[in-house]
């Protein structure tokens, strides 16, 4: 049955997807605030059709924490399902992205329409300037910038160097960072076609202000609340998975 939910979703997902994509290529011409409402109502629905349809909600917590004006989201990245729920819970926001996934038919012909900040991962400081430079411009207009610093998706558990391009951004534009840990790998991971029931737990963590600061001590911040907080609700970063545990749930004789 896992495998079918997850089937019926998945087309649920692609249909979504095509005419999102149309509707947001149309509607070029209309101020941000209306393609950004159509992005929401995209979101809204694919993240109602997972738990419909596969089981998989989550639990919201740190609501108390968003600011009022614009920031900087620095979010944990494990899985294609925080692309979605980030529009929900958060306000109007555009993504740092690697330019390629602005090639792909339809999705990408959509993901121009939201003003995202596309860079060439292999350019070095140009690509830095360009998040600096670009990402400055959508602050300034109230749009907040989603930064996953890891630079791609990572399984539960394991751990990857973060880039400094969101943290100089902060430096350099003043505005606060805004974190964002949970867990969906274990539920809907890398690669994963049949989705695992459950409830993912999402924090907003507390702004980290940026003023006067230096990114590598931005970054160091963050990373280490990101740490702790991923640590408090993810079994596989407390070890504590069957597979991490010597299967420790095994009867012993």
């Amino acid at each position: 049955m896992r495998f079918i939910r997850s089937l019926i979703f998945s087309m649920f997902m692609v249909g979504a997807t095509l005419i999102t994509a149309l509707l947001l290529v149309l509607a070029l011409p209309t101020p941000f605030s209306l393609r950004s409402a159509i992005a929401r109502t995209y979101a809204v629905a694919v993240v109602g059709a997972l738990r419909l349809l596969c089981g998989i909600g989550y639990q919201l917590r740190g609501q108390e924490n968003i600011p009022s004006g614009a920031a900087i989201i620095y979010s944990k990245h494990q899985s294609t399902w925080e692309t979605y729920a980030l529009q929900v819970f958060l306000p109007a926001q555009v993504w740092v992205l690697k330019r390629e996934l602005m090639w792909l038919p339809f999705f990408g012909w959509g993901m121009a329409a939201l003003k995202p900040i596309a860079i060439d991962r292999r350019a070095g400081r140009r690509a830095i300037d360009s998040i600096v430079s670009q990402g400055i411009k959508r602050l300034q207009a109230g749009i907040w910038v989603t930064i996953f610093p890891e630079g791609t998706r990572i399984a539960p558990g394991e751990r990857k160097r973060w880039g400094l391009g969101g943290a100089i951004l902060a430096e350099r534009s003043g505005y606060p960072v805004v974190p964002v840990a949970h867990n969906a790998g274990e539920f809907w991971g890398k690669h994963q076609f049949v989705k695992k029931p459950g409830t993912i737990q999402v924090v907003i963590g507390p702004p980290v202000e940026t003023q006067g600061r230096k990114a590598a001590d931005i970054s160091r911040e963050v990373e280490a609340w990101m740490t702790e907080t991923m640590a408090e609700i993810s079994e596989y970063e407390r070890g504590e998975t069957e597979e991490q545990s010597g299967e420790k749930t095994k009867p012993t004789t």
